[in-house]
């Protein structure tokens, strides 16, 4: 009964994993005339100051140029647009109580034998993540002004194996909504 119990348990965790998605929005400048640009670079200062290590840096550095170069966009040290991104995080605590309640089944219960009513009993687990938050902004470097912002959330992970992944999957939608469509 106890397997069963745990199974279940598992089960509904295992779910809940899958459910959990990178949630995507993004803003632009209705003014902004998205075909002009063509070429892009980073914006080193701004880069800087995001409060991550700067192997993650690189990871989401390395991530744009794939998105950006799919799009047809070239690198260059005297770009049409700057790219910049910050990043935010919190930690997010899960509690989740089960109750398996009274009912017939397997197990020694009040029938005598094997087989009877009782109680299944109560297991509550404790589960930490960290929600993070990417943002990624695009700077008319000419006018000095944000054209597009592109932002991401969901649950992160500390398995190196798995960062790159996570921070592809995260800049892939993210950049899914640039350039705008325009209505």
């Amino acid at each position: 009964m106890k397997n069963l119990r745990l199974l279940s348990v598992l089960f509904i965790a295992a779910i809940a994993a899958s459910c959990s998605s990178i949630r995507v929005s993004s803003d632009y400048d209705d003014r902004a005339d998205f075909t002009a640009y063509k070429t892009y670079g980073f914006f080193k200062d701004g880069i800087d100051k995001a409060d991550i290590s700067d192997l993650d840096k690189k990871r989401i550095m390395r991530a744009i140029d794939d998105e950006f170069t799919k799009k047809g966009y070239t690198k260059s040290d005297k770009p049409d647009l700057l790219v910049n991104f910050f990043t935010k995080s919190r930690k997010e605590v899960n509690i989740g109580n089960y109750n398996n309640g009274w009912g017939w089944g397997y197990g020694w219960g009040w029938g005598g034998g094997p087989w009877g009513w009782g109680w299944g009993g109560n297991y509550t687990s404790v589960r930490t993540d960290t929600e993070g938050t990417l943002y990624i902004d695009l700077v008319d470097p000419d006018k000095q002004e944000l054209v597009w912002q592109g932002v991401g959330t969901g649950l992160l992970t500390q398995d190196r194996d798995k960062k790159q992944q996570l921070i592809n999957e995260f800049v892939a939608k993210i950049l899914t909504q640039f350039p705008p469509e325009k209505k």
